[in-house]
């Protein structure tokens, strides 16, 4: 008997330090785990795919037992997916969720890293006949964690899509359908209660597709804007760099219309295709390949939206592979990062590190003698901001400071970001204020990215030697190593199961 307490009590200690140290990680970009592939690979392989590319987050749709199984023991963080055929009984029967969190929940705890449920998929615009029940299943479900003593670990919540909130722009009047208010209203009560996220499906693709021109497609692809371009609500004066952004603030201003504050966002899909007819002309490698990358870049600066700088935009990519089973436009089969023999559809890292030690070879990019000093001011802010690269060295008192203008201070930011970002797809444009050469531009002690005087590749020896990583114009350090909570947590799992064993 004492030995079972003991196990008990070494259990939710090494929870709490999981949740803890999770908590504490920073912000993250993740995958969706699609299965409507014809030749899917096997679990083993899917999660092989996972460890090479450092992919440290995955939402399933499902609770597929191979998967899960396959997952034990890596780490990954992982959401299990309440099916929407599933939600009906589950929210008219506390017995039949409690049998669901046992059989598709528990029984892989604790070796798999199960952070999470997403309970069905966009149901209200979806499957609306199942409305009613989907608050009474999440309260099934988390009463059913609650007695498992896993409510402190993982969360209940359920993705939604834009379509129901009526006027997204400008963000800071955005409200949710109101034929919806009694579900949202539950919704939101039930995830402040249980300390849950609002899952988020965002997809700036459609709302860029759909929108007859009214928002420029560097908006929507988080490249930068002319000054005559910048996005701005009118009432809050608010800039939004990307329609991402204004999105996920919008979500935001809709949740607090109902009087409801501290509900973090995370958004469980978002993605550009790389294909598509005839008529989906937008759908692009180029543009897959661009939006994917300046995303995972934005995401990692670890910061918020303009109303909500503080709460991190964490996301998962949808998704995995192509999945070419799917139904309707050809831009459906073609949402994925990876075929599915694992090899890229485009270039893509998932950590900004790895981007970092891209270098251009031998190629640096500058701000143009001739060009607007307007245009290269935007260039600069969103170089240093969105495009995260390293500006430390031109803040007063250092290496690259001098000489203070525009151009120059353009010029580091614009390499900066063109060295990390060159071989992921990043150009050398910036509204058509920059230009490559291959003349070292490095002078002094300031030491350009990528030049052959750099102590570290794609990192001027100026930050690297303070142990700074990108920085925001504000100099705020940003953590971007992921891996080592992959290592931490897949070494708690394997004692977790020991002792249980």
């Amino acid at each position: 008997m004492e030995g079972m307490k003991l196990k008990r009590w070494l259990v939710s200690v090494l929870f709490l330090i999981v949740a803890t140290v999770s908590n504490a990680a920073g912000a993250f970009v993740g995958v969706n785990i699609g299965t409507d592939v014809t030749d899917l690979p096997s679990a083993s392989n899917v999660v092989a795919i996972l460890k090479a590319h450092q992919i440290t987050h995955v939402r399933l749709y499902n609770a597929n037992e191979h998967m899960l199984r396959a997952l034990s023991n890596t780490g990954i963080e992982v959401i299990v997916g309440v099916t929407d055929e599933e939600i009906l009984g589950i929210g008219e029967s506390a017995s039949v969720a409690a049998a669901w969190i046992s059989k598709n929940v528990a029984a892989y705890m604790p070796s798999t890293n199960i952070t999470a449920i997403s309970v069905g998929s966009e149901v209200l615009t979806s499957v609306p006949n199942v409305a009613p029940v989907l608050v009474p299943a999440m309260n099934h479900l988390h009463t059913a964690l609650v007695a498992s003593n896993l409510n402190f670990r993982i969360k209940v919540s359920t993705p939604l899509s834009m379509d129901i909130i009526s006027r997204p722009f400008p963000p800071s009047t955005a409200t949710f359908n109101s034929s919806w208010n009694s579900t949202i209203y539950q919704l939101l009560q039930f995830l402040k209660n249980t300390n849950s996220s609002y899952m988020l499906n965002a997809y700036p693709y459609y709302g860029y597709t759909k929108g007859d021109g009214i928002f420029p497609i560097e908006y929507a692809l988080f490249s930068p804007l002319s000054p005559v371009k910048q996005i701005v609500d009118p009432n809050t004066l608010f800039h939004y760099n990307s329609m991402f952004e204004a999105m996920v603030d919008a979500t935001y201003y809709a949740i607090e219309a109902f009087n409801f504050n501290n509900i973090p966002i995370v958004v469980t899909e978002t993605g550009w295709p790389s294909f598509g007819g005839a008529n989906e002309p937008d759908a692009s490698t180029k543009n897959a390949e661009t939006y994917n990358n300046n995303l995972i870049m934005r995401v990692l600066n670890g910061s918020g939206p303009p109303s909500q700088p503080k709460i991190a935009i964490n996301t998962y990519l949808y998704e995995l592979f192509n999945e070419d089973k799917r139904k309707g436009p050809i831009s459906e089969r073609n949402w994925g990062v990876f075929y599915a023999n694992g090899s890229s559809v485009y270039s893509l890292s998932f950590s900004a590190a790895n981007m970092s030690n891209a270098n251009s070879l031998g190629s640096f990019c500058v701000a143009k003698d001739d060009a607007d000093t307007d245009k290269l001011q935007a260039g600069l802010s969103w170089a240093c901001g969105q495009g995260q690269a390293n500006c430390v060295a031109i803040q007063p008192g250092r290496p690259c400071y001098s000489p203070n203008n525009v151009k120059s201070h353009a010029s580091y930011a614009y390499n900066d970001y063109f060295q990390k970002m060159h071989n992921a797809g990043g150009t050398c444009d910036f509204d058509g204020t920059a230009t490559k050469t291959t003349e070292d531009p490095s002078y002094g002690s300031c030491i350009y990215a990528g030049s052959a005087n750099a102590s570290i590749g794609g990192r001027s020896s100026s930050s690297t030697a303070l142990g700074l990583g990108p920085v925001s114009p504000i100099g705020a350090s940003l953590n971007l190593q992921v891996s080592p909570l992959q290592y931490l947590t897949s070494f708690i799992s394997v004692i977790l199961a020991l002792v249980l064993s």
